[in-house]
């Protein structure tokens, strides 16, 4: 018996001399944790928030201008068609797969998409998010819940709202789906 695991043993043995050490091994960890997906949520809301204040303080291409950078930072449209389906959108410019379309929907004046009035200029002055529950698989997570938006008047606005992330090369989480309606009502 011993003779054969020398056997089995010894080109494992001399594979393992052969291959670099472990530290010497460039290695890429795209794994999410929950702290990362949470503070991604917490930062689109904020996002939302801050443009919506550039749109009070400097108009709609001060807007523009901060959402352009918000959606070349969370989204993943360098990556490919992002699934994004906003709350507010009617055919046929329901699903906004380009990054034009999701600055038109944020900031509106994009003739290509005539009905956006912009849903970050609606002033809104809270965003928040209650998650129903976060699924997290190695280098993708997706989360499900509501996110309520409270307006100007004091009124609350709440969505259905999911949400996928990948990591990017850097490391930074990227949105490559969202999908956001307003909750089914019983008639």
């Amino acid at each position: 018996m011993k003779k054969s695991l020398s056997r089995i043993c010894l080109p494992a043995v001399l594979l393992a001399a052969a291959l670099p050490a472990v530290a010497d091994v460039p290695v890429a960890n795209r794994a999410i944790t929950q702290a990362e997906v949470l503070a991604a949520q917490q930062g689109w809301c904020q996002a939302l928030l801050d443009i919506g204040a550039a749109h009070a303080q400097g108009g709609r291409a001060a807007a523009k201008a901060l959402a352009e950078k918000v959606i070349d930072t969370a989204y993943g449209y360098q990556l490919g068609p992002v699934l994004f389906k906003p709350t507010l959108t009617v055919a046929p410019q329901t699903f906004r797969t380009t990054k034009a379309g999701a600055l038109a929907y944020f900031v509106g004046g994009d003739p290509a998409f005539p009905k956006d009035e912009g849903f970050a200029l609606k002033g809104w002055t809270r965003c928040e998010i209650s998650n129903s529950a976060l699924f997290i698989a190695g280098d993708s997570a997706s989360t499900q819940g509501n996110v309520s938006f409270t307006g100007k008047d004091g009124k609350v606005t709440t969505v259905d709202k999911t949400w996928s992330y990948v990591k990017d090369d850097a490391g930074r989480l990227r949105i490559v789906v969202h999908h956001s309606s307003l909750p089914n009502t019983p008639r």
